[in-house]
């Protein structure tokens, strides 16, 4: 199993999950033209894709999917409070199904995992990808961390892990002080700092992989969130890789 994304942040995002003869899009933020460039520097094409699965409805990770979905007759798997939430954004794709946030499912080769997160959406979920011996753990877009979130993601063979802000830069910084009391609690986004404590308390002797994604463009730095990640895993600076915004990362296999 391998993956890799074509952008991480938010003016946009997507995930590659790939095992087998199955190849899964987490999310698709950026246009249909902007997607089929970043996914040909990945070596694939719109084409080949054997589903998309949402996250929750913000823009920045729906803002492709219709047309993706509608110009290459790609199905897609959402929540059903996902789906409610935006039903036009969703018009017209032929194959959509539902999903349950904690209902286990397969598409071709690859297992899929649902967990509920805490986040400003309808009814988000993250996952835990699966090939009968590798999971690759996903958490972004998510405010605070649960006992099942950390359940579903001990024992992953690579993470990729939101370290959306430093909480002294967002707090030091020029937002509007809603908007830092939005991306700060509960159902925001991932400090640095909680994302390197959800980090220590999973069990990690599996890893391989450990990715930062979602950085903040004004609210964080690579150095800061690698500075963390690194420091609750215990393991060398460079170990720790950042997903960007704008090649995302190449593929990594999981071996």
């Amino acid at each position: 199993m391998r993956f890799a994304s074509l952008g991480s942040g938010s003016e946009g995002n997507a995930l590659l999950v790939r095992s087998g003869q199955t190849c899964l899009m987490l999310d698709c933020g950026f246009s249909v033209k902007e997607c089929t460039r970043r996914l040909a520097r990945l070596g694939m094409s719109p084409g080949q894709l054997s589903g998309i699965l949402v996250t929750h409805e913000h823009g920045d990770h729906i803002g492709g999917v219709a047309r993706l979905a509608r110009g290459f007759d790609v199905p897609v798997w959402l929540t059903h409070g996902t789906l409610r939430s935006q039903p036009k954004a969703f018009s017209g794709i032929s194959a959509l199904h539902e999903i349950d946030p904690h209902g286990r499912f397969s598409i071709g080769d690859i297992e899929i995992f649902p967990f509920p997160v805490p986040h400003d959406a309808a009814e988000p979920v993250q996952f835990v990808f699966g090939d009968g011996a590798r999971r690759l753990g996903v958490l972004t877009d998510v405010g605070s961390t649960t006992p099942h979130i950390e359940a579903m993601l001990s024992g992953c063979d690579a993470l990729v892990l939101e370290s959306n802000h430093d909480e002294a830069m967002l707090m030091n910084g020029d937002y509007p002080y809603s908007l830092k009391q939005r991306v700060g609690g509960r159902y925001g986004h991932l400090s640095n700092r909680e994302s390197a404590a959800i980090l220590a308390n999973l069990i990690t002797d599996r890893l391989q992989h450990l990715v930062a994604a979602h950085l903040s463009s004004k609210n964080n730095t690579p150095e800061l969130a690698i500075e963390a990640l690194s420091g609750a895993l215990g393991c060398e600076r460079n170990w720790v890789e950042v997903a960007t915004q704008d090649a995302g990362f190449d593929w990594k296999e999981i071996a």
